[in-house]
């Protein structure tokens, strides 16, 4: 079994590192800009996307220094999303990984221009990486183009996640999470793959994996927002009860979305068995977002 803290502590000493080196320095004009995209970068946070990226490239036998641009695409993509959803006219939260949000440190208009300039940069960081051949670069910008906008991506969830705010009894909440918080997770299972030329197979199975994942880190976010403290969390605890958010514990009750944890982790942990043995970490991060307690 894999010393999971260990794992993601190395990805987020490799995916910082070139994070360091993709975005301008904070000295950089405009520096308050820029200061306020390493404040929200650099936050913390175990880079669990960035480790689906790498993981499932180990999986395949590749390099982690061959996925680490786009593994750090990403966390960019994740951060600017992270931003722009605390903001007044999203959730309006003060407190993110512990720290003062982006919009509170600086100033609103600071933030949404942080995340903006995220948003580019990953696009930016994916197709100046000539590690990568020219068709796989091609392909993650549109993979992450579209788990990030809409149709079918993390912006079309938010809005759907907005729109259900006060009526989670009539909507349907897996479409909204699926998209909100599973299509970037999603993705980035997906890129590792598309980065180490996976056959179709092995790719529908990573895809049917990265899909239960993404299920299981919602459920289990939903119920830790109910469970533990602002401390534990490094956010606001239990603001999405009440913000009649729609979450899995508010729609089947905690103890029936507790058991619905359990049951995507026992799909999620299936959907591996083509894989064998080289999935084996995957299984690891999987008991381990089962497990997890902030």
């Amino acid at each position: 079994m894999t010393d999971i803290a260990s794992f993601y502590s190395d990805v987020a000493r490799q995916v910082d590192e070139v994070l360091d080196v993709l975005l301008p320095a904070a000295e950089v004009d405009p520096a308050r800009l820029h200061e306020a995209m390493r404040w929200s970068v650099f936050a913390g946070g175990k880079r669990f996307r960035p480790a689906l990226v790498i993981a499932v490239g180990r999986a395949f036998e590749v390099d982690d220094a061959k996925v680490s641009s786009t593994a750090a695409a990403i966390e960019m993509i994740h951060t600017f999303s992270l931003i722009h959803d605390d903001l007044p006219a999203m959730d309006d939260d003060n407190l993110r990984r512990g720290k003062e949000t982006c919009h509170v440190k600086f100033d609103e208009s600071t933030a949404i221009l942080a995340g903006d300039a995220l948003h580019a940069l990953a696009f930016k960081a994916i197709a100046e990486d000539e590690k990568l051949p020219v068709v796989t670069r091609l392909q993650l910008i549109v993979g992450l183009a579209s788990a990030t906008a809409t149709p079918d991506g993390m912006v079309a969830g938010q809005q759907f996640d907005l729109e259900a705010e006060g009526s989670s009894d009539h909507i349907d909440i897996e479409r909204i999470h699926s998209l909100k918080t599973g299509a970037l997770i999603n993705f980035s299972a997906r890129a590792g793959a598309l980065i180490a030329a996976a056959d179709e197979s092995k790719v529908a199975v990573i895809t049917e994996f990265a899909d239960q994942l993404g299920l299981l880190f919602q459920i289990t976010d939903d119920l830790l927002d109910m469970s533990q403290t602002s401390d534990i969390l490094g956010k606001t605890a239990g603001k999405d009860a009440a913000a009649a958010k729609a979450t899995y514990p508010g729609k089947f009750g905690f103890e029936a979305a507790s058991k619905m944890a359990i049951d995507v982790h026992e799909r999620a942990i299936a959907s591996l068995e083509p894989l064998g043995g080289r999935a084996d970490l995957l299984r690891d991060i999987a008991g381990n977002i089962l497990s997890r307690t902030s």
